[in-house]
């Protein structure tokens, strides 16, 4: 595995993200069509906030978004881990994952979250882990029934001022 390498699946290798990743990580959060699901593109400033958010999380609980990296050339093609996420009135583990449009349809991340629910089980002793996605991310929604997860409850967030329905995928270990 490469550098401060957490999982490792047959395609990929995940690790923790550092700042050097910046450039990489604009070319998801910076794309009108991958960010759609978060009511569009990032500036500068969100995406920093947004690494700078991870980084703070290694450090709180030992994971967060990981880097996602490509065995094959080493490039960074999505990001892909756990994180504590605010679900109704409670906090729960979650799988999140965000890929490089010009990688989708190609089964990365299925491979990466399906990494991460066993990571979650097997290291964490997680009882349970969940997606949490907006309702009209058909995508992401297989990626969650492919990593062997089932609907368990909708709930509307707001966020960049617009309601948005989503729906909370669980798997139990």
């Amino acid at each position: 595995m490469g550098k401060n390498g957490i999982l490792e699946t047959e395609r990929l290798y995940m690790r923790e993200m550092t700042q050097d990743d910046f450039p990489s990580l604009c070319k998801i959060l910076q794309d009108e069509e991958t960010m759609y699901a978060y009511e569009g593109a990032f500036t500068d400033s969100e995406a920093q906030e947004w690494l700078d958010r991870q980084l703070a999380r290694y450090e709180k609980w030992g994971f967060a978004l990981w880097a996602v990296m490509l065995k094959e050339n080493e490039e960074m093609i999505g990001q892909c881990g756990l994180t504590m996420q605010p679900w109704k009135d409670e906090e729960v583990l979650e799988v999140g994952y965000l890929f490089e449009r010009s990688y989708w349809h190609k089964g990365y991340a299925t491979e990466a979250a399906k990494a991460c629910k066993q990571y979650a089980f097997d290291v964490l002793k997680a009882e349970d882990v969940c997606s949490i996605i907006r309702d009209t991310n058909t995508a992401s929604r297989n990626v969650a029934e492919r990593n062997g997860m089932t609907v368990a409850d909708t709930w509307t967030k707001h966020y960049r001022g617009v309601d948005m329905p989503h729906v909370r995928y669980v798997a139990y270990r």
